[in-house]
Parts: structure tokens; C-alpha cells; sequence
């Protein structure tokens, strides 16, 4: 019989496995953990709720508006094209970053309505003193493109 061939190390039928799939959730993947602050811009009935919930669920504090004074460990910014200038919006949101605080960029996947291209936010990150890190499909329709600040040069 192929299958009795075929054993593991634990002596069972490879029939019997299923596939391992590595998971972690979503704001795991963002560095986001409990306790952390989330300032959170943009935000409209677009957004991806499910992740929203997520994130949430991991840091179990509720997002922080931008009339804030307090210092986060994460800005979530939901940028359409028509937003308006990025530029400022970094720079608005580094106000309130801690010094190894990220800002994820939210934007519509290619084909939704609002996408942003690429360029733009490349093109945004240095004027802002910001560098891009990572770029991933977080949700069904969103891209999360993560900036840190970008470090000093030593002397």
C-alpha cells in the first residue's frame, strides 16, 4: 500500500497530517503589542473593520484621536489619492510618535477606489525625515506601508 510507504517520523500515515501554516495575527506582524497606543487617522466606513478589531483585540487600548497630547507607539494613517498633501500628514504624525514608533500607511489595494501609488509615498517619506521599511497586505483592500524615522548618521 502507498500510503503505508509512506510513514513520518511519528509512524503515521502522511494521509493523516495536514499542512503546519505559521500565523500571526496581523498586528503581531505590525510590531503592535498589549498596552501599546494607537493614534489612528483617516479613519472612515472604509476602513477595514475586521483589522481595526484586530489590532484592538492585541493592544486592548482604543484608538486615539489626533487631538491628542499624548505620545503612541503607532500612527495608522487611511490615505486615499485626494487625501490631500502626505507630507503634512507625516509630519503631523511624527509629532505625536515615540522615538521607536512606527507609522503604517493604509492604502486602497490597486483597482479600489482611492489607490495611492507607490511613488507617492516614497517620494513623501524622505520629506518628512521618515524611511520606508516594509510594504503588505494587511486586509482584503488595504496595503500597509510602514515608516520608522530615519536614524542619525554618527560622527
Amino acid at each position: 500500500m502507498e500510503i503505508e510507504r509512506a510513514k513520518n517520523w511519528a509512524n503515521l500515515p502522511l494521509a493523516h497530517l495536514g499542512p503546519i501554516v505559521w500565523t500571526y495575527p496581523v498586528p503581531t506582524r505590525m510590531g503592535l503589542a498589549k498596552g501599546d497606543l494607537v493614534l489612528e487617522v483617516g479613519f472612515d466606513s472604509d476602513c477595514d473593520a475586521i483589522l481595526r478589531d484586530e489590532i484592538g483585540s492585541i493592544t486592548e487600548t482604543d484608538f486615539i484621536e489626533n487631538s491628542t497630547t499624548d505620545v503612541v507607539d503607532a500612527v495608522i494613517i487611511w490615505w486615499r489619492d485626494g487625501d490631500g498633501d502626505l507630507v503634512d500628514e507625516l509630519m503631523d504624525a511624527i509629532t505625536y510618535l515615540a522615538d521607536s514608533g512606527s507609522i503604517w500607511i493604509m492604502t486602497p489595494k490597486v483597482g479600489r477606489k482611492g489607490h495611492v501609488e507607490p511613488s507617492d509615498i516614497q517620494d513623501a517619506a524622505p520629506v518628512a525625515g521618515l524611511s520606508q521599511t516594509s510594504t503588505i497586505a494587511l486586509a482584503k483592500d488595504w496595503t500597509a506601508t510602514r515608516l520608522v524615522a530615519r536614524k542619525s548618521v554618527k560622527r
